[in-house]
């Protein structure tokens, strides 16, 4: 048992490094081989191993046959791994805004049925306005 008692060190200890925030990122966007996360990702073999491995071990992805029939595995998304949307929208919409130059190239999250730009990520109270960090303190529960 991890005995951190903050649910931020514990979460970035799980999924915080960038080989495994791109490779849940590949998985929201549909990538589920092994060979196409390498290929996508370029990353060593060994890193890939084990961070998918971790991944698995942590219940956020799960290994099925793969879809085709072939003797292949793919990594799919759990219902835990799914609610992590939301951490890498909130990741996504914030390098928009802050790390490109006006113009520059970049990729953008689109709602399908829409067409639409996804709304910026932003806390909400139970009345449904925005929260700013200073409209919020941290409990300790038990």
């Amino acid at each position: 048992m991890n005995a951190e008692p903050c649910p931020v060190a514990r979460s970035v200890d799980l999924i915080g490094d960038r080989w495994s925030l791109l490779i849940l990122r590949n998985a929201f966007d549909g990538t589920s081989r092994f060979s196409d996360f390498q290929r996508s990702l370029g990353v060593a073999r060994n890193i890939l191993s084990d961070r998918l491995h971790k991944l698995v071990e942590a219940g956020i992805l799960q290994t099925q046959a793969a879809s085709d029939g072939t003797a292949y595995q793919e990594y799919v998304l759990t219902a835990k791994g799914d609610r992590l949307f939301p951490i890498l929208v909130a990741l996504r919409q914030w390098g928009e805004h802050h790390l490109f130059e006006p113009g520059e190239a970049h990729s953008l999250l689109i709602d399908t049925r829409t067409g639409k730009p996804s709304p910026l990520m932003a806390p909400k109270a139970s009345d449904g306005r925005t929260l700013s960090p200073a409209e919020t303190a941290v409990q300790k529960v038990r």
